[in-house]
């Protein structure tokens, strides 16, 4: 069988999302799950991009459809009738700075049977939600990858048994000696290394071998460590605040977009930076913006602060 190559190809759950807005009364269903954000944000700039999830009988046929017409490779989607997908709540505050989620339904794990025989990929992005990807999984992929990265915001996650969504004092650690690209909120860093010193944070992660480092930071920007050496990415000026669901997965995807074509780091950040400003303009998965748009406000950032970096 021909081995299928790809620039980037996203592994992580899906989820029906019930996104919780102040100015909306009621509930907005939307499809979810950071893969979704990530693959959707890589192939609006032009790379081959696939995804490997599961999915249940429940998860919206239309859902997928969107995605196909994206251009991004679905055959590696495991659906199985019988069972249902992740399901979130997420609730906002009234200056959407803040959310709570609740996990209503979690997916069984993805395990070898669901991982495509033959393929290749530039980059392989670990995108857990609710700790569907092991340890042997990430293992088994990265011998498919040239780069493996991971945003492991699933990994860290605890759930009460309402389903109350908080971060583990205790998160596994062992998946990341086999990442060279490592994304996450300041949060999520805090809780992964227990140090609430940033710069001390991100030696930490640097210390598994993890070659690039990124931090971001919502309206403040980002943090990107290469090899020790820090840039600081602002965050790119949008149109509006409406919804920030997927605004952390956009950078990323934008990021690894231009990092699978060998751009230069902080480039790739700028386009990170850009991908993101757009998702957070309209609720949901719905709004990721084209190509020129995203190159444009990224050049904004990039031409203006260059002789900063």
């Amino acid at each position: 069988m021909e081995t299928k190559i790809f620039d980037i190809t996203v592994i992580g759950h899906f989820s029906i999302d019930s996104i919780y807005l102040p100015h909306k009364k009621n509930a907005i269903p939307s499809m979810g799950g950071a893969a979704t954000y990530v693959s959707i944000a890589s192939r609006r700039l032009g790379r081959k991009v696939a995804l490997i999830s599961k999915i249940g009988g429940d998860f919206p046929e239309k859902y997928l459809e969107s995605i196909e017409k994206e251009g991004i490779n679905l055959s590696w989607i495991t659906k199985n009738k019988e069972e249902k997908t992740t399901q979130f709540e997420i609730k906002y505050n009234k200056s959407l700075t803040q959310r709570t989620m609740k996990l209503n339904y979690k997916a069984t794990p993805i395990n070898s049977n669901n991982l495509p025989k033959n393929f290749s990929s530039k980059i392989t992005h670990l995108a857990p939600i609710s700790d569907e990807i092991s340890y042997e999984i990430a293992k088994r992929i990265k011998r498919n990858t040239s780069t493996l990265s991971i945003d492991p915001q699933g990994l860290i996650r605890k759930f009460s048994k309402n389903g109350n969504v908080t971060l583990s004092l205790n998160p596994k650690t062992e998946i990341l000696s086999l990442v060279d690209i490592f994304k996450s909120s300041f949060m999520e860093i805090k809780s992964l290394t227990g140090l609430s010193n940033l710069k001390e944070a991100i030696n930490a992660i640097h210390d598994f071998g993890i070659k690039i480092v990124i931090v971001t930071f919502g309206s403040r920007g980002a943090i990107i460590s290469d090899c020790g050496t820090k840039y600081s990415i602002p965050a790119c000026k949008s149109r509006g605040l409406i919804d920030p669901t997927g605004a952390g997965d956009c950078f990323i995807g934008g990021f690894l977009a231009e990092f699978a074509i060998k751009k230069n780091i902080v480039w790739c950040a700028c386009v990170g930076s850009a991908s993101a400003s757009f998702v957070i303009e309209k609720v949901g998965s719905t709004f990721f913006g084209e190509k020129e748009e995203i190159y444009q406000r990224a050049y904004a950032i990039y031409e203006k602060d260059k002789n900063r970096f």
